[in-house]
């Protein structure tokens, strides 16, 4: 594809405006990755490395991990650099990567959700049919489903954000490669990118939500008409870490990106962000494992051995 862009490299505005904020801000975030890369790799390994472990919901959860590493990586690391080296710049073509994989991963966190989701609806629902209906083949297309469409989805984003002109070289007012701060500096028509990003990001978003939504409709009612004495508290402690994290999640992603222009602003839009890139991903390793018994076993067993295998 041809580059319309005249402009070699564009300004992060980063966090805060103001510098004597940096460098609290650099510490804090950089704590703060380095926990989110941790945990969740501890959450990969265990889950790996135990054979209890190796059922689907453990092996969504372990992907659903390795995409929120993606994620904060993709976004947080560059933030870093840009202020250790006070250099707050950004290639075009490394802007137009970020944007794709920061999509690419955003999504997956959305579609991994909606199948964990799924996969509690069926194991509380459906118990009898469960390992037939998510056996592992399933577990692995549907895996695949959604490496697909949220590639698919992230690619068109990107190749029409790379037929835009970029006349001027400007300031994102963002700390990364977000879609929309983008947009507004490009000096030709938008309308395309911008119809495009209503329907296919609204897609993203409100489709998987919808799906969580009508899973735990049926899993509330299936757990009402338990009749077994503490058979209903059992059933939806499995989907208390799923659901808090869904609220996180959806909840940022829904403040950042679907409220009014005359509501939304350039700061809140930046702590939105800040939330579902960094503290999501930091926060899901805790709430899955203090909240399981499996997981936290897992994790005994896994920083107990000073060598372990696959």
């Amino acid at each position: 594809m041809e580059n319309h862009s005249s402009v070699s490299e564009f300004f992060l505005r980063g966090i805060s405006d103001l510098p004597e904020q940096q460098h609290l801000l650099y510490g804090i975030f950089l704590c703060m990755y380095l926990v989110t890369l941790t945990g969740n790799v501890l959450i990969i390994l265990a889950i790996a490395s135990d054979p209890h472990l190796h059922t689907p919901m453990y092996f969504f959860l372990a992907n659903l991990s390795l995409v929120d590493v993606g994620l904060t990586s993709c976004t947080v690391t560059k933030m870093l650099v840009n202020v250790q080296t006070r250099h707050p710049t950004i290639s075009y073509t490394g802007c137009l990567t970020q944007m794709y994989f920061f999509l690419m991963f955003g999504d997956l966190d959305s579609f991994l959700l909606a199948v964990m989701a799924y996969d509690r609806y069926v194991a509380i629902c459906r118990p009898l049919h469960y390992s037939t209906v998510v056996s592992p083949r399933a577990c692995v297309l549907l895996l695949a489903l959604c490496w697909l469409l949220t590639n698919l989805v992230a690619l068109t984003h990107t190749l029409l954000m790379a037929w835009l002109s970029f006349c001027v070289v400007g300031e994102i007012a963002h700390f990364f490669c977000d879609i929309t701060p983008v947009l507004k500096l490009s000096c030709s028509s938008t309308r395309v990118n911008e119809l495009t990003l209503f329907v296919l990001g609204g897609t993203v978003l409100v489709v998987p939500f919808l799906c969580i939504v009508i899973s735990y409709i049926h899993i509330v009612s299936a757990i009402l008409r338990v009749r077994t004495p503490g058979g209903g508290g059992k059933a939806f402690s499995t989907c208390g870490s799923h659901l808090c994290v869904v609220c996180v999640f959806y909840g940022t992603l829904f403040s950042a990106y679907l409220c009014p222009p005359s509501v939304a602003s350039e700061e809140k839009s930046i702590a939105a962000a800040a939330v579902y890139t960094v503290v999501t991903p930091m926060l899901n390793p805790f709430i899955y494992s203090l909240r399981n018994k499996d997981m936290k076993g897992a994790l005994k067993r896994l920083l107990g051995h000073r060598s372990f295998s696959f």
